[in-house]
């Protein structure tokens, strides 16, 4: 089986993988989807060792959710299928998305060195570029492999705030990784920087930027930008770890401790509007939609990556992982079938089995 880094909902999710193969039959009314399989494949998640887990799919014309497990540990309230979550990393895309829009209008260019915007922010600023940020080719030091995030030692943070150039230091701290542009490697260091050279050009907060040049215009309603809220708004599922042998409820975080690779919070449905125009080219004009699919070996574009399944269908899209939630964002090349799903911690975690079913009833 061929699956690139992370974003099929198995590897994004950290989900044990099972094989999986076979041809796609029309499902009972005519449905391509057969939901009984996809419900089933929920189900299984849910038993096997997430919380929760909420979906929804778009295939053609036909568009459902489901849902399997409940939303609290101790509580027969199910999932909501409306609900908010953490995105983790799926923040990636969007930021992305906004710095593009920038190269599109001649305020930033992606081959010129990050310095040209952000002097002095990093040391070897003058040989990283702004694709290498965007593509993890910088060689930057993922910040986050620094931080105590064990469920046993991320109490001492939780609540946290932290600054951009905080979060940017603990990398700078280490050597780069290998030289800019000469290999791949995933770290967040990157899209705080990427955040940093939103606000030095446009002189607002880069979540602005996402609201006013993204959200907005699409309607993203129930997606927001954080910043040192601890709270998830609206409707919602709960996330938990065990820690120091307790059941700990670890919904509630500063996540400026993610910031702009991970901070920003949304439902199923607003993730699938926002792939949906993306991929579209309703985002960014054709020079930069042609650089955003543009990827390296790994299969990561900029802020997006494609994803070869088992029965030979790509998708494109990105997944996401925070304290307490993963989630996943995947459609077709045409943006005929589109995914977008969110699991929530269980307290002992584990293997998680189903996921892969689940992919294959979706795409093949």
């Amino acid at each position: 089986m061929k699956v690139k880094r992370g974003i099929a909902l198995a590897a994004a999710m950290g989900l044990a993988v099972v094989g999986a193969s076979g041809t796609a039959v029309a499902a009972p009314g005519g449905h391509r989807i057969d939901r009984e399989v996809v419900q089933g494949a929920l189900d299984e998640m849910a038993a096997t060792g997430a919380q929760g887990v909420q979906l929804r799919v778009v295939d053609g014309r036909h568009e459902f959710t489901a849902r399997a497990g409940t939303a609290r540990v101790g509580s027969p309230r199910p999932v909501p299928t409306d609900g908010r979550f953490r995105i983790g990393s799926i923040t990636k895309t969007f930021v992305s998305t906004v710095v593009l829009q920038l190269v599109g209008e001649g305020r930033v260019e992606l081959d010129a060195p990050v310095s040209r915007y952000l002097p002095g922010l990093l040391p070897d600023g003058d040989r990283i570029t702004v694709r290498h940020v965007l593509q993890h080719t910088s060689g930057l030091y993922n910040y986050t492999d620094g931080l105590p995030l064990d469920p046993s030692e991320f109490e001492s943070i939780r609540y946290k705030t932290w600054t951009p150039a905080e979060l940017v230091a603990l990398s700078t701290a280490k050597p780069l990784n290998f030289e800019p542009g000469a290999d791949w490697s995933y770290s967040n260091t990157n899209y705080v920087v990427a955040g940093l050279l939103i606000e030095e050009v446009t002189g607002k907060p880069y979540g602005r930027s996402v609201e006013q040049r993204v959200l907005r215009p699409l309607g993203l309603r129930d997606t927001s930008v954080p910043g040192t809220r601890v709270e998830v708004p609206g409707p919602h599922a709960h996330g938990y770890v065990r820690a120091h042998g307790q059941v700990v409820d670890i919904t509630e975080l500063n996540p400026s401790v993610a910031w702009a690779a991970g901070e920003m919070i949304s439902t199923t449905a607003d993730l699938e509007r926002f792939i949906d125009a993306l991929l579209d080219g309703r985002l960014l004009r054709p020079a930069q939609q042609r650089e955003l699919l543009t990827t390296v070996e790994e299969g990561y574009g900029l802020g997006i990556e494609s994803t070869e399944l088992p029965c030979g269908v790509t998708a494109w899209g990105h997944g996401g992982g925070i304290p307490g939630y993963s989630s996943t964002l995947l459609s077709t090349p045409d943006t005929k079938t589109r995914l977008a799903a969110s699991v929530t911690s269980t307290p002992d975690g584990g293997p998680v089995n189903g996921a892969m079913e689940l992919l294959t009833e979706a795409f093949c």
